[in-house]
């Protein structure tokens, strides 16, 4: 496929890239393991007074800070440095030459620039998450497993298409990474259960800012927890979603007057 094609030569651009700075894999390294380490205290102080919060058990907490941390390094390494670049571009002019090329704009964007180091956030996600499921034990079944998967990529869809619309605002705003930064702010707010927030902060996390998305209701499916109305509002809201940032898109193109203008 064409689409592999260029996320391998893409990939082996920016690996070539990082190379040249390999001092940066050790910062990045340390200041992964150090955020997920201050969690993971935090979490032991809590629970080292209480047995559970608002319903959730330490390793179901535990495995949504997996999933907090593996979508943190998803957006950090496939999301978020496209969406700095396409500000970028538009600001200084050079978008007109991604314009130039055969492929779609959008596709272009999504995966010319990648966070090669930021992967270490994927794999230590991933590592934390295998930690709880094992722990949790007999309690996850297989269709727990299928609509945890689900979720998951649904949650990835809904996160990379709240970011495209946020991005292309570029092609009116000046400073649109002031606003990325915002949403990676309020993302934090995910390594927490969305039922331990107040009313109108779960509404915002629902509804404005789709973080809830993303990890809680992930991990709802691994604690029975899911049911088929959030299930199918949440499908419902990745389609919508990636539709309106698709529109959005294309519309932001038409406007988009190009540096020589």
């Amino acid at each position: 496929m064409n689409f592999l094609r260029l996320v391998r030569v893409f990939f082996r651009v920016n690996i070539a890239g990082e190379l040249a700075y390999r001092m940066n894999f050790l910062f990045s390294f340390f200041e992964s393991v150090m955020g997920l380490a201050f969690t993971l205290v935090g979490l032991e102080v809590i629970f080292s007074y209480t047995d559970s919060l608002n319903g959730w058990r330490p390793n179901e907490i535990l495995a949504l800070v997996g999933v907090y941390s593996l979508l943190g390094g998803v957006i950090r390494v496939a999301i978020l440095p496209g969406m700095q670049q396409l500000t970028e571009s538009v600001r200084d002019g050079t978008f007109d030459f991604t314009l130039t090329k055969p492929e779609d704009a959008q596709l272009i964007v999504s995966i010319s620039r990648i966070g090669v180091w930021k992967i270490i956030d994927v794999f230590l996600g991933l590592a934390i998450l295998i930690i709880a499921l094992v722990r949790l034990g007999g309690s996850i079944g297989g269709l727990q497993a299928v609509e945890f998967l689900a979720m998951l990529l649904t949650g990835s869809v809904i996160v990379y298409s709240f970011f495209l619309i946020l991005a292309t605002l570029a092609f009116w705003l000046v400073r649109v990474e002031n606003i990325l930064t915002i949403f990676l702010s309020v993302y934090h707010a995910g390594r927490w259960p969305l039922s331990l927030y107040p009313g109108w902060l779960r509404y915002g996390l629902i509804f404005i800012i789709p973080v809830a998305f993303a990890t809680t209701i992930p991990v709802e499916a691994l604690t029975s927890r899911l049911n088929w109305v959030t299930l199918l509002a949440a499908f419902a809201a990745a389609i919508v979603l990636f539709a309106a940032s698709r529109a959005f898109w294309k519309f932001g193109l038409r406007h988009y007057s190009g540096a020589s203008a």
